[in-house]
């Protein structure tokens, strides 16, 4: 299984760049190599298929028989976080829709004119009939599947916690340190638009951060920065770090919203990966609870399982979450994570994928099709290309293990509303 990780979101070139700090401002430095490297890199990952089309644009014979197994109130709240996220960006912010280019303005038009419909509690005849006089639907092409995508899930974990380190709790929850900076490329070149580097000073240069074994093992936040709280469970950490946000609550009767900041930097690599590799878990039972189950009966690998991934996540608090990419609240089942660039963000889509059926002991019975609206509200590193879609689907048991086992072929459609010629 391939976790999802949302906050991996950056490339780290230790090498790229040095700095010289001349009264009290940062002068970046670009060394001609280090264009040079740059250059390579940024062009070798730009070669996916960003700039293809990944939407096919259908005609109305080969519509989806648009059904939805959930009510319409989830459906409300999650365009409306949509139309909030439109209203606050630039009117004349573009989005690509297959070969179809559209403002933020047309987005939020496209998504009220659905609004309104589903306040009148269509019925299916009524629901399918509008679309196809209303919207132009396009399916995403797909990847090692034509027009299969594949699906993955994601939840809010639920952890235990403490303000103050003490016996029970000693695993920290870091905020972004005060020597971990960000450059952004593209203020450098258009050739990196998209592209950063994060890194710390030393010695008048920016090097890499420190990876996560440096940071839990060595402690080398120990002083620089106060943890948002303090867990039991490093296992608890890393899962939180995979998901991007959760909710904490502490031994002082109190709940705080963690949600992702930043990473060290570091690339992601999957500890699923790693353990079917080495013949400790079955590619056919890999899932979440399976990693969990491995390392409570192995808790001497605990560190070198952990430490194969040196990415990082920093945290910090929120009003209320979880909050997506777009910086608006998820809705369980609603908002779905997909490749940023080459989706339009904010827009409504249709999928068609699996759900569990779980019995009361907690075990998956089976898993049945279903087809449901969603907004592509949220993004991550490890869902990249046309053929990965990352469900969000709340929190609590039943979102923990539809959100770890999750991993089928499905399909993936976007709404736009017809625009009169």
């Amino acid at each position: 299984m391939r976790f999802r990780i949302r906050p991996d979101r950056s490339v780290l070139f230790g090498k790229s760049m040095k700095i010289r700090i001349v009264s009290g401002r940062i002068i970046f430095v670009v060394l001609l190599s280090a264009l040079f490297f740059l250059s390579c890199t940024a062009l070798k990952k730009n070669s996916s298929p960003v700039n293809k089309s990944v939407l096919i644009k259908l005609p109305p014979s080969r519509y989806p028989d648009f059904i939805d197994d959930m009510n319409y109130e989830g459906l409300e709240h999650a365009i409306g976080q949509s139309i909030a996220y439109l209203n606050r960006i630039s009117h004349r912010q573009t989005f690509s829709i297959g070969k179809e280019e559209v403002n933020a303005v047309q987005m939020i038009d496209s998504l009220e004119h659905f609004l309104r419909f589903i306040r009148t509690a269509p019925s299916k005849g009524e629901l399918n009939h509008f679309i196809v006089s209303n919207y132009w639907v396009y399916k995403s092409v797909g990847a090692a599947h034509p027009e299969q995508v594949y699906f993955t899930g994601y939840y809010e974990p639920i952890l235990e916690g403490s303000a103050e380190k003490n016996g029970d709790y000693k695993s920290p929850v870091h905020t972004r340190p005060g020597d971990l900076v960000t450059i952004d490329l593209s203020l450098f070149s258009t050739r990196f638009k998209g592209e950063k580097i994060i890194g710390r000073y030393m010695d008048r240069a920016v090097v890499p951060y420190w990876e996560r074994k440096e940071i839990v093992d060595e402690g080398r936040l120990e002083g620089v920065v106060p943890p948002l709280a303090w867990v039991k469970d490093p296992v608890d950490i890393f899962f939180l770090q995979i998901q991007g946000s959760g909710k904490i609550y502490l031994d002082n009767n109190t709940a705080i919203n963690v949600h992702y900041d930043t990473t060290n930097g570091r690339p992601y690599r999957s500890i699923g990966k790693l353990l079917i590799d080495q013949g400790k878990i079955l590619r056919t039972e890999m899932s979440m609870q399976k990693i969990r189950e491995y390392l409570k009966n192995h808790p001497k690998e605990i560190e070198p399982i952990l430490n194969h991934n040196p990415s990082y996540v920093f945290f910090k608090l929120e009003k209320e979450g979880p909050i997506g990419f777009l910086d608006v609240k998820l809705t369980p089942g609603r908002s779905i994570a997909l490749d940023r660039r080459i989706f339009p963000l904010s827009a409504l889509a249709f999928i068609e994928a699996q759900q569990p059926f779980i019995d009361g002991g907690g075990r998956i019975r089976k898993w049945s099709p279903f087809g449901r609206f969603v907004l592509n509200q949220d993004t991550g590193g490890a869902i990249r290309g046309p053929g990965r879609a990352d469900l969000f689907w709340g929190n609590g048991p039943y979102a923990e293990i539809a959100a770890g086992y999750m991993q089928h072929m499905g399909t993936l459609y976007f709404l736009l509303r017809k625009v009169d010629p």
